[in-house]
């Protein structure tokens, strides 16, 4: 009695101190069937009084070990009747998943698991799930951060409080036995005969974590006893650290990022001065706010990043889930679309103008004025005045074309449009929705930036063609 006293109120003294528990609200409870999870019902069950909250357990069948898993379904089940706690069990297609979404069977078990709980909680009213995880679980997963690369952030290990997000569902995952060691949840289910399920596919060496716990932490042990230690205070240090960086990071956040467009961009010059350790957390932050964590970024792809930064404008990078990262002349951008940072609505195709009218074009709506010089008013990027007798009324806008040239205002020799966007400093992503106004013999004009040198307006010049782009109503 006096070990199960201690183990529930260390339990209860966890929750309290990370305030892991909302009073007067339903409570989710992930239950797999296993040891660590089948300890934490219970314990919640003998604590719902004093925390003074509403359990529910969800329990997702897998589909993946046949009878197993239609056996752990049923135990849970009837556990949950046992205790009078309501229950969700239901069953997914992981495998189906996994192939859908070319990703492992762990992390297509991870998602389709989590989108459950998700769901289910959001069906209940539960602001939060709680998870079996314990130190044991913490440990082997600094183990798996350390061995794929992902950097300090990944040596913090498991949280006691931490959200998980997918592109439609997010769930807030609570884990209160956390410095709870699963020898003791063992013992915990053997001392209350809860007999909890055992998951043979635990003793396979295919998953990472698998081997970590059953080849590379015994060897490390040989070499240290006291290596899980060792490896929790490094996750508490690392833990330090991030909060730290954390705060220097929301300091300087407005000085260099802007959101735009599900595209973050960054002020080159600011973030160049950065120390190069808020760089990275600067990186993995916007990272994480994009996608919704960070969980396919690994240390290289941040190192990749790192030593882009220093390439000239134009250099491209692509990341994980579909990111790039994208260097211009006086920023970087970082988004999974970034022609949508572009003012310029895309344009494929020719398309003839009238002159004199107006011609609607694919998100634009032009119009063509032939008037006196002396009507001339001042021009703007989007609105520019020739010579009629040089431009003609056979014109058309398209968008740039392969070998272009043309010879911009003020220079003596025809250049290629490329160089003269590189010159420009216009930003890559925009280059192929520039508007380009031709006639059959030349370009006229980069819409937004230079008209022609042989087109411009002169002394002799007896009729203005008045050219004006304005943005068409959505």
């Amino acid at each position: 009695m006096k070990v199960k006293q201690q183990l529930e109120q260390r339990v209860l003294h966890f929750i309290q101190e990370h305030r892991l528990v909302s009073s007067q609200r339903s409570l989710l409870v992930a239950v797999s069937g296993g040891p660590d999870s089948v300890c934490l019902l219970h314990i919640l069950a003998n604590l719902k009084n004093e925390l003074s909250v509403r359990l529910h357990v969800a329990h997702l069948n897998h589909q993946l070990r046949g009878a197993e898993s239609k056996a752990d379904a049923q135990y849970v089940a009837d556990l949950a009747r046992r205790l009078d706690i309501p229950a969700t069990i239901e069953q997914r297609d992981v495998k189906g998943y996994k192939a859908q979404a070319h990703t492992s069977l762990e992390e297509a078990a991870r998602e389709v698991r989590y989108t459950f709980l998700a769901q289910v909680a959001r069906s209940i009213g539960a602001d939060r799930t709680a998870v079996g995880h314990t130190t044991d679980d913490n440990i082997e997963t600094i183990l798996m951060h350390l061995v794929r690369g992902t950097g300090t952030r990944g040596l913090r290990g498991l949280q006691p409080y931490t959200e998980w997000k997918s592109k439609t569902d997010s769930l807030i995952i609570i884990r209160p036995l956390l410095e709870v060691s699963r020898e003791e949840t063992a013992g915990y289910c053997h001392r209350h005969d809860l007999r909890p399920r055992i998951d043979t596919s635990n003793l396979s060496l295919s998953p990472l974590r698998n081997r970590i716990r059953h080849q590379l932490l015994p060897l490390l042990r040989s070499y240290n006893p006291r290596v899980d230690e060792a490896l929790l205070r490094t996750a508490r240090i690392a833990g330090d650290e991030l909060s730290f960086l954390d705060k220097e990071i929301a300091r300087v956040w407005d000085e260099i990022a802007q959101d735009q467009v599900n595209t973050i961009i960054l002020d080159k010059e600011k973030f160049r001065q950065l120390p190069p350790a808020l760089k990275r957390h600067l990186l993995r932050t916007s990272i994480e706010k994009l996608l919704g964590n960070i969980r396919d970024i690994e240390t290289r792809h941040i190192e990749q990043i790192m030593a882009a930064s220093n390439k000239p404008a134009g250099k491209r990078l692509s990341l994980p889930e579909g990111l790039i990262f994208s260097i211009d002349y006086d920023k970087y951008l970082l988004g999974q679309d970034l022609a949508s940072l572009s003012p310029f609505p895309t344009l494929s195709g020719e398309f003839p103008l009238k002159i004199p009218g107006e011609t609607l074009l694919p998100g634009w709506h032009l119009k063509a004025i032939i008037m006196p010089p002396e009507a001339i008013k001042d021009a703007s990027g989007y609105k520019a005045y020739f010579d009629f007798d040089k431009t003609g009324s056979d014109l058309m806008v398209r968008s740039r074309q392969r070998g272009d040239q043309f010879q911009p205002l003020g220079l003596s020799q025809p250049k290629k449009l490329g160089e003269f966007m590189i010159d420009a400093r216009i930003p890559h992503a925009w280059r192929q929705q520039i508007p380009i106004v031709c006639s059959p013999e030349h370009i006229l004009w980069v819409v937004g930036w230079r008209i022609d040198e042989r087109v411009k307006v002169t002394e002799s010049t007896k009729q203005i063609l008045c050219l004006e782009f304005e943005r068409a109503s959505p």
